[in-house]
């Protein structure tokens, strides 16, 4: 049997289902990340964007080109960033998912933790823990 997930923002009106295992799993400390999630890092995963299906809220769904190749997708009900993408590019086909949407587990085997050298001041990174 495959392995899927399926997810949602904060409030609900924005239901997803991935039909492909996720792949990727990265926890980025870039500012984009940061202040897109308003956190210390945002955690991804990503699928081919035919595995990934709006189940609900599609017109709730709002993007916003954060570069001239990068938009970013989130709900225009309660700002849960939902996911990102390329517009250009090798993987332009694909789509990232905040693993924070999640409704079902994703116990991912690898992880990778990138663009450590932009962390932020306030935060420090167990270096013990991440890799790449």
């Amino acid at each position: 049997m495959t392995e899927t997930h399926r997810g949602s923002c904060l409030c609900g009106a924005v239901s997803y289902q991935l039909l492909t295992p996720a792949k990727a799993v990265s926890h980025c400390y870039c500012s984009q990340c940061r202040k897109g999630h308003g956190a210390a890092f945002a955690s991804y995963a990503s699928v081919p964007r035919d595995a990934l299906r709006i189940l609900s809220g599609e017109s709730s769904i709002r993007a916003y080109a954060s570069s001239a190749t990068v938009k970013r997708e989130f709900c225009s009900e309660c700002g849960s960033t939902l996911f990102w993408s390329r517009s250009t590019g090798e993987f332009a086909d694909w789509v990232s998912i905040a693993l924070g949407t999640l409704d079902t587990p994703l116990l991912p085997a690898k992880q990778k933790h990138v663009h450590l050298e932009s962390a932020a001041p306030w935060y420090t990174p167990n270096s013990s823990r991440c890799i790449g």
